[in-house]
Order: structure tokens, then C-alpha cells, then sequence
């Protein structure tokens, strides 16, 4: 007999290689079940019931085998997840149900992945284990792994529910002049709308007098970027100030603080010379304002 740890070794790779086979396994199922479903569509279309109602007992044995390899790869993770406890020589409680499923399960499917990991934990916990298992004596093999591989044919009423759904998805009009319970109440939910309750007229609409007197509303338009807050009943200011800012200041050039730097003799001169010259069109930037004398000289001086 192999030691312990080398064996729990083996037997976690094995339980890997058996849940990637189960999964595939799965996948390949569903969509050979699409296929079938499909094809009782078609005889549900053209009238072969009864053709129907016989193969559609394959698609079911199908879904039953389907959901069967899902629970075997839930307890396949689950001692996957559970390895440490393999450890011991007598199988742990939390275990068992997984262990014995398996062992009893593995022999009637096809994945030989789970034939070899079988027989690893046949050989880990005994032969005397492993009977009780494969006969379920003690009952601790979980009842649906159990349900699901008993050999029966389906009730009449599951082979039914399976026609109809098949009829319902694809679009068919099966049993002829009958509509699903979800087709009528649909069918009820138009007549009779809001719960069988009458729809409340609408309100008429306003006229055009009544929208000339209605009042706007305050939030209408746009809003001033100026908002003044109303005092506060601390305060006794009842009529606060806006403070906006101010103009920049400018300041002077260089030329213009030049002239502010001349004399009021050397400025006057410069008039005096303008007038006689006749070319004092314009005052001197800071000078005095001229009076009617001179503006008469001025004029005078343009004739000539």
C-alpha cells in the first residue's frame, strides 16, 4: 500500500483531471441538447406529436445525466478543497457523503477520469468502505446522486411540461388553440390595464388666456451674478451695501510725468510761440484753457 501522503497526492491530481473532464463533458451535453430541442420544434410544427413525445424522453434523460455530472463535480471540488483531511486512515465525517457519492456514482458514467479517481479512494480507504458505498448499506450516498441514476421512464405530465416549454421557446402554437398561462395574462393586462382599475382622464390643457395670466415662476430666466444676502437678525444693518471692485489705477507714463515736471513759465512760452507761429492747432497737454481774446487772434491769423 502506497503511504499516505504520496497517495492523497494522487489523488488530488486526479480530482483535478476529473473536474476539467466533467465540465467539458457538460458543455458538450447542453449543446447536443440545444440541437434535439430543435429538432422536436420541428415535429411539434408539423403535427408529429406522438414522435415527439417519445424522443423528447431522450432530451430528458439527458438533462437528468447533465445535472448528474455537475453534482459529482461540486463533491469532486469539495475533496478537491478538502484534501488536508485525507490524512487520516478512517475517512473524516465531512467526507463521507462526498467519498461514497462518488464511489457509487463513478461506475455508471463514461468519464474514466472519475474511474481512476475511484479507485484511488477505494484503495485510500478500504475495501470494506468501498462495498458500503457502492451498495449504499449505511445510506450515506446523498439522495439525489441516488435519484438521479435510477432507470424509470418520465411521468406523462413531465414529458408534457417539456413539449410545451420546447413549443413556447421556438414559438409555436402547441397544444393547437391553447395559450400559455403567460400569453393570457398578458392578454388580461390589456383589457383590463392598472389591475382592472378605469384609467383616469386626462386633465384638458390650458388656454392661451389662462398662460398670459398665470404668474411665472421666481426660478424662470436667468439669474443676476450679483446676490446680495439679507441680514442676519444679529446684525442691526436692514440695508447692506454691495461692494464691487473698483477701477484699476492707472499710472502716468513717462511723458505725461515729464510734462508735470516743467514749469508754468516754460509752458506758457511754449503757447506764446504756438499763437504767433500759427501752428497751435492743439493745446498742450496740462495746459490753461484759451479765452475768446485769443481764440479771435487764433482765427485771425488762419485768414491771413
Amino acid at each position: 500500500m502506497a503511504p499516505s501522503s504520496s497517495l492523497v497526492s494522487k489523488i488530488k491530481v486526479q480530482l483535478k483531471l476529473a473536474i476539467s473532464r466533467l465540465r467539458m463533458v457538460q458543455q458538450k451535453d447542453t449543446a447536443i441538447a440545444k440541437q434535439q430541442r430543435r429538432a422536436m420544434a420541428q415535429l411539434l410544427e408539423v403535427g408529429k406529436e406522438e414522435s415527439a413525445r417519445i424522443r423528447v424522453e431522450n432530451i430528458i434523460r439527458s438533462d437528468i445525466s447533465t445535472e448528474l455530472l455537475e453534482v459529482l463535480e461540486l463533491y469532486c471540488e469539495l475533496l478537491l478543497a478538502r484534501t488536508g483531511l485525507m490524512e487520516a486512515k478512517e475517512c473524516d465525517p465531512g467526507l463521507e457523503e462526498a467519498v461514497k457519492s462518488i464511489i457509487y456514482a463513478a461506475p455508471r458514467t463514461e468519464i474514466k477520469e472519475l474511474h481512476q479517481g475511484r479507485q484511488l479512494l477505494v484503495e485510500k480507504y478500504g475495501k470494506d468502505f468501498a462495498l458500503e458505498a457502492a451498495n449504499n448499506t449505511d445510506g450515506k450516498v446523498a439522495e439525489r446522486v441516488v435519484k438521479k441514476l435510477r432507470v424509470e421512464p418520465p411521468d406523462p405530465e413531465l414529458v408534457t411540461l417539456y413539449l410545451k416549454e420546447i413549443a413556447r421557446t421556438y414559438g409555436i402554437d402547441w397544444p393547437k388553440g391553447q395559450k400559455s398561462p403567460d400569453e393570457e395574462e398578458e392578454d388580461d393586462d390589456e383589457d383590463e390595464p392598472s389591475g382592472g382599475q378605469a384609467v383616469k382622464n386626462l386633465e384638458e390643457p390650458l388656454t392661451t388666456e389662462e398662460l398670459v395670466k398665470a404668474t411665472p415662476p421666481r426660478d424662470l430666466g436667468p439669474r443676476s451674478p450679483v446676490s446680495v444676502a439679507p441680514p442676519s437678525p444679529s446684525i442691526d444693518n436692514l440695508s447692506p451695501k454691495i461692494r464691487l471692485p473698483g477701477p484699476p489705477e492707472l499710472k502716468p507714463g513717462a511723458k505725461l510725468s515729464g510734462l508735470k515736471k516743467q514749469t508754468p513759465g516754460t509752458v506758457a512760452k511754449s503757447d506764446a510761440s504756438n499763437v504767433d507761429s500759427g501752428e497751435g492747432k492743439k493745446d498742450v497737454v496740462g495746459g490753461k484753457i484759451p479765452n475768446v481774446d485769443e481764440l479771435a487772434k487764433r482765427f485771425a491769423a488762419l485768414k491771413k
